[in-house]
């Protein structure tokens, strides 16, 4: 007996009826237990005061306590593998960062595939800034890179392969024609070290990191901040956009990714409330101290983000060769 082509066009749409009701009501249903937010990195880095941050706020407008569990390692894979492989159920999520987009561009082999994630929703970001130690003669960017062009170039410290920092050494190189020799170290503490150890000529930190060194004990001059816009717990602190360095535009980002396969309802809702969150004054003004700027936003917003970043830092990986041998 033959089915007609009109019979299985009107089972598939019922399907699809189906399957977006059940997401409808599972996203009703959701969360009816604790959330867990995966953290790929160690505690007290802004990654993580972020998503702490985050789940307290998201916690009180979803009525269920977020458990943030700190899985670091591989640069952030093995806590965003540890999310990839776990059932989409709405019930662990990453905290991400930009690794999320380049370790796979510069990584040999992932133990995970980039479709495996899902961007769910931006929670804030801590600014670069670039430093160099209080008695460098340097006054600004400016100076700085085109020093470093002269003899065999300056060193500069980076917390690892593809980290933020690497990423504005060689944008500087690439861009600017500046001659930075990328030396990473273990974490952001070390290479803030190595700076003020004189061991390197300078370094990129996130604002959490670098703005005690410059505005408590003074041991850091600060040249630049990498972001879009100044920083608000440091606003006399100029731009390298303003400084005329219009594609350095960089900074330390976390985010929230769901494992392939999580209902677009339940993300929705997360979202929304991680947005709220992050748009209470108290959180707001906690973050902004620390020099912290929380950004919230919608799904949507975090997807048109992500794709930016991935192309943008994907033509300087392969222009500054930062792939693994």
């Amino acid at each position: 007996m033959s089915i007609s082509r009109r019979s299985v066009m009107h089972t598939t749409a019922l399907l699809a009826a189906l399957a977006a009701i059940g997401s409808a009501q599972a996203a009703d249903n959701w969360p009816s237990r604790p959330i867990r937010f995966i953290v790929p990195f160690s505690a007290g880095g802004a990654n993580d005061l972020l998503a702490r941050s985050a789940a307290e706020g998201a916690s009180r407008v979803l009525g269920q306590p977020i458990v943030v569990e700190n899985r670091p390692g591989g640069g952030g894979t093995v806590g965003a593998d540890l999310v990839a492989k776990s059932q989409p159920d709405g019930y662990t999520w990453l905290i991400s960062a930009a690794g999320v987009i380049s370790n796979s561009q510069i990584k040999k082999r992932m133990p995970f595939k980039d479709t495996d994630l899902l961007p769910v929703v931006m929670i804030g970001l801590a600014p670069s800034v670039i430093v160099v130690p209080k008695t460098a003669p340097y006054q600004n960017l400016r100076d700085f890179v085109e020093a470093s062009k002269q003899g065999e170039g300056f060193n500069f410290a980076t917390a690892g392969t593809g980290s933020t920092p690497h990423f504005v050494a060689e944008m500087l190189n690439v861009k600017y024609g500046a001659k930075l020799q990328p030396v990473p170290y273990k974490s952001g503490s070390e290479s803030t070290t190595a700076v003020l150890g004189g061991q390197v000529e300078g370094t990129s930190e996130a604002s959490i990191i670098a703005l005690p060194h410059i505005l408590k004990d003074g041991k850091f001059k600060p040249l630049a901040t990498t972001w879009t816009q100044r920083i608000s717990a440091y606003p006399s602190l100029s731009t390298a956009v303003e400084q005329g360095f219009a594609d350095l535009q960089i900074a330390h980002w976390a985010g929230l990714h769901a494992p392939k396969g999580t209902s677009p309802a339940t993300m929705d809702k997360l979202a929304a409330a991680v947005d709220k969150a992050m748009r209470e004054p108290a959180t707001v003004e906690k973050l902004k101290a620390l020099g912290i700027e929380p950004v919230g936003g919608t799904r949507a917003d975090f997807i048109k983000f992500t794709d930016a970043e991935r192309q943008r830092l994907g033509e300087i990986v392969k222009a500054a060769k930062m792939q693994e041998q």
